[in-house]
């Protein structure tokens, strides 16, 4: 499971002209899914992301998560390409990209993860055309893929 998180000053996505989530200041998550995720990669994760210090505190050092930030939100946006290989010719494979039962399955369970630990998401529609809007906040952009994390702890418990 890979994530490409953009720190936002707010966010919505649209689907045919209409707003199906929105948030103010948090993220923008950009989620890929493989075929071989598994429920512990969506909470490695989600448990990654939720203990991100990467807004600023009093001194102006990334030092505070979104979970410690008031009416912080996530916007969770389902990204198939973020698993596109560009290694050979000019036309990206999607091969490594889950299929859609998977992928969505995956995609479901990494948001509830994030619910699960009083973080507030919206999300876009999986496996829409959608228009993503959003101002970078920073701008702040980073990778994480669950397989290069080292198991990574479960937010409050095991949540799924």
């Amino acid at each position: 499971m890979r994530a490409l998180i953009q720190r936002c000053k707010k966010a919505h996505v649209e689907v045919g002209g209409v707003v199906v989530g929105q948030i103010n200041h948090g993220f923008t998550v950009f989620l890929g899914v493989t075929h071989e995720d598994t429920i512990q990669d969506a909470q490695v994760l989600a448990s990654k992301i939720a203990g991100l210090r990467i807004f600023e505190d009093e001194q102006g050092k990334m030092n505070v998560s979104i979970s410690e930030i008031e009416h912080a939100a996530i916007l969770s946006v389902s990204q198939f390409t973020l698993y596109g290989d560009c290694r050979k010719g000019r036309r990206p494979s999607f091969t490594q990209a889950a299929g859609a039962t998977h992928g969505l399955a995956m995609y479901e369970a990494f948001n509830a993860v994030l619910r699960n630990s009083g973080i507030t998401v919206a999300n876009g529609q999986f496996g829409a055309d959608m228009d993503v809007h959003l101002v970078n906040w920073g701008p702040v952009t980073l990778w994480i893929d669950s397989k290069e994390l080292p198991g990574g702890r479960p937010i409050r418990g095991e949540l799924i």
